[in-house]
């Protein structure tokens, strides 16, 4: 499970901590060296350690995501960028803390409070399913 997932419709990289992936336990030799600069809102900037492809399980959707590893503190452990947003179709709402997307006919919400999901780990389920059709 990860928590503390930022949902960045600014941001055109996925990042994750290389903290993070020491935390869950990836091997370093999944990591994909690069030279790649990955520039903040500031302005200023990071060579990223590599790249890494990820399969993230959100709601009952499971994403695979090519992510930057940062070697860096930060206060969320994975960002999530506007080109993930594309391909869910996601709206995520920084004042409701939520992000929702329609998947196989279905409208899923992902609280700010919930956790995502990687593959191996127990999955606990933290989708709220609405069905408007009625009976």
């Amino acid at each position: 499970m990860v928590n503390r997932v930022l949902v960045d419709n600014g941001s055109s990289a996925n990042v994750c901590s290389l903290s993070t992936l020491n935390k869950l336990k990836v091997d370093d030799e999944r990591i994909h060296k690069n030279s790649i600069c990955v520039r903040g809102f500031d302005g200023g900037g990071k060579d990223s350690v590599g790249d890494i492809v990820l399969k993230l399980t959100i709601g009952p959707v499971e994403f695979t995501m090519e992510f930057q590893v940062l070697d860096v503190a930060v206060s969320y452990n994975l960002l999530l960028d506007r080109p993930w947003i594309h391909v869910a179709k996601a709206v995520s709402s920084t004042l409701h803390q939520m992000v929702k997307f329609e998947w196989d006919r279905q409208e899923n919400v992902v609280h700010g409070e919930d956790n995502l999901c990687v593959p191996g780990d127990v999955i606990v389920p933290f989708i709220e399913f609405e069905d408007d059709k009625g009976p």
